[in-house]
């Protein structure tokens, strides 16, 4: 019984890898996606195909892998979003180009992009607003605001500051 959407059936076998190593690694990155790119399931084994697909080639180890596409939701989506704009070269028989296409349309069908962005989305929020309230009790006055008070223009003295609640408006015309 497959552990997955993928039969080995669907794969074409190269001279490396076989029809079930190539179903294995579409169900593999299938369920790490689905568990929300769960650290536990990103494998020395899922880590070494992965990073010979979609054009990962610039990454020097697993942890730089993990660190560039899995460690924020940001990086979810961009992951995503990589692995579904891959053009998906080569001949079956020779690469895994019949896996990478089989992954992207069941990335599209179960609508993971929309669904990690969303999450990307509400966490950037939930960051943004947790800024805002800290520097707004920062810089935020606590007491009313006195309405501004107009007093005679004193020639300001070139060593201190000018005064802030003072108004100052030149000529119109």
């Amino acid at each position: 019984m497959p552990k997955g959407p993928f039969l080995l059936s669907e794969f074409t076998a190269t001279q490396w890898s076989s029809q079930q190593e190539k179903a294995d690694f579409a169900n593999s990155l299938l369920h790490f996606i689905d568990s929300g790119f769960k650290q536990t399931l990103f494998t020395k084994k899922l880590y070494n195909r992965l990073s010979m697909t979609y054009g990962h080639i610039a990454h020097y180890n697993q942890t730089g892998f993990w660190e560039e596409w899995f460690s924020t939701d940001a990086g979810h989506v961009q992951f995503l979003e990589h692995l579904l704009s891959w053009p998906c070269y080569g001949d079956p028989t020779f690469t895994f180009s019949d896996v990478e296409r089989a992954l992207q349309r069941e990335v599209q069908r179960r609508d993971y992009l929309s669904r990690y962005s969303a999450i990307a989305d509400a966490a950037l929020r939930a960051k943004e607003v947790a800024m805002l309230e800290k520097l707004e009790a920062k810089y935020r006055r606590q007491e009313p605001v006195s309405p501004v008070v107009f007093r005679e223009r004193v020639a300001p003295s070139p060593l201190l500051p000018p005064d802030p609640t003072e108004p100052i408006q030149g000529r119109l015309f």
